[in-house]
């Protein structure tokens, strides 16, 4: 079969949510996706996501930007190459586009599917085979008020989940911290409950506060500080009883390095979108592993493609060992799929299929579709 690539095509669409979402800076009630398709000589149509949680407050990307960046910059690097020459084209990529981890993550993606489509074997089988065929999945909930929030735990708790992590820092502090301890005292013996932050808070407010959560029952606490504040990372995670887990810090191998380091987190999240696509993500995996750090399969809340691919990954890496938070398609209202993703009991499964083992219902996606590249009013 011929694998030479033909052209590179993004679409963004608008999916909506069965209910908003609120982080700390942002409350959405749709997720925008950019879809890439890499379409091969062959026939072959390989395609990823770039999606950012809420827009471009996390990452500083958004699916607008990232359109203008793959089709201006990205699709002339293309044609003529194989898609099975992914490390070359990263290279040739990262020469004429420096960072912008989404956008490239959309594209190498699209690669590794319409490779592994090509010879009819999953995604997996090209990132070194299977560790495990299914992943644990928290449910991840809001920051909305405590009775909201526990009746949606409580209604996803008969559905078979175990696990939940509420979103903090659109509140004040101290209001913030007793609306956490009131749902974790709710919810203890029941179900586990993790907490993040979003680099909210700084340090003094952290160290303040973070201790209380702990004694509610609180099992984790995510990225409390800013980003590229590892030092002060490092010190909350000496002081507190329960594990931290780094995300906004941890975008690139030297920053895995710098967390391995100085163990600033008990548990890095591994987000395929905010790192680059699936071989960074499984090469800083590996570096997790070597400082003996566990890893967790994070999400930006994709739809069933980007999660789909992570789930690919978490499948094959052997240091993903501390579940997942892979729930995005089930907070959608439309599933982009032919044949969703298979949740049972908390767990999501990995897909027989060749590729990322599933398949896009294109009319769901033309149904979805934005026709311009920004939202009209």
């Amino acid at each position: 079969m011929d694998l030479t690539i033909d052209r590179l095509e993004t679409v963004i669409i608008d999916v909506p949510l069965r209910r908003p979402h609120r982080f700390a800076r942002v409350t959405m009630t749709a997720q925008p996706v950019l879809l890439a398709f890499v379409h091969t000589r062959g026939g072959v149509v390989g395609v990823g996501e770039g999606v950012v949680p809420g827009g471009p407050w996390w990452g500083g990307e958004s699916v607008e930007s990232m359109k203008v960046t793959l089709d201006t910059y990205v699709a002339p690097l293309l044609p003529g190459r194989q898609v099975s020459d992914i490390a070359a084209l990263w290279d040739d990529i990262s020469d004429h586009v420096n960072a912008n981890l989404y956008a490239k993550c959309a594209v190498e993606v699209a690669l590794h599917d319409a490779w592994a489509r090509s010879l009819g074997v999953p995604v997996h089988v090209l990132l070194g085979g299977v560790a495990r065929t299914s992943v644990d999945v928290t449910w991840a909930l809001g920051a909305e008020p405590e009775e909201v929030v526990v009746e949606e735990a409580l209604a996803k708790l008969r559905e078979g989940h175990r696990s939940f992590k509420l979103k903090m820092g659109a509140l004040p502090p101290e209001e913030d911290t007793r609306r956490v301890c009131a749902i974790a005292e709710k919810l203890v013996g029941a179900a586990g409950v993790r907490v993040d932050l979003n680099a909210r808070w700084d340090f003094l407010t952290a160290q303040t506060y973070l201790p209380r959560l702990a004694a509610a029952g609180v099992e984790l606490v995510e990225q409390p500080v800013p980003g590229e504040q590892v030092e002060a990372l490092a010190e909350l995670n000496r002081l507190l009883p329960i594990p931290v887990m780094a995300d906004e810090s941890l975008r690139t191998p030297v920053d895995a390095l710098r967390l391995a380091t100085t163990r600033a987190a008990d548990i890095w999240s591994i987000k395929t979108t905010k790192l680059g696509g699936l071989r960074r993500s499984r090469d800083i995996t590996a570096i997790a592993a070597a400082a003996t750090i566990p890893c967790h399969a994070g999400t930006s809340i994709e739809t069933g493609i980007g999660t789909a691919a992570s789930l690919q990954l978490a499948c094959a890496a052997p240091g993903v060992t501390w579940g997942s938070e892979l729930f995005g398609p089930l907070l959608f209202t439309e599933d982009i799929l032919r044949t969703p993703l298979s949740y049972t009991d908390g767990s999501l499964h990995l897909p027989d299929g060749p590729g990322l083992g599933v398949d896009l219902d294109l009319d769901a996606v033309h149904a979805l579709r934005r026709p311009h590249l920004t939202k009209e009013p």
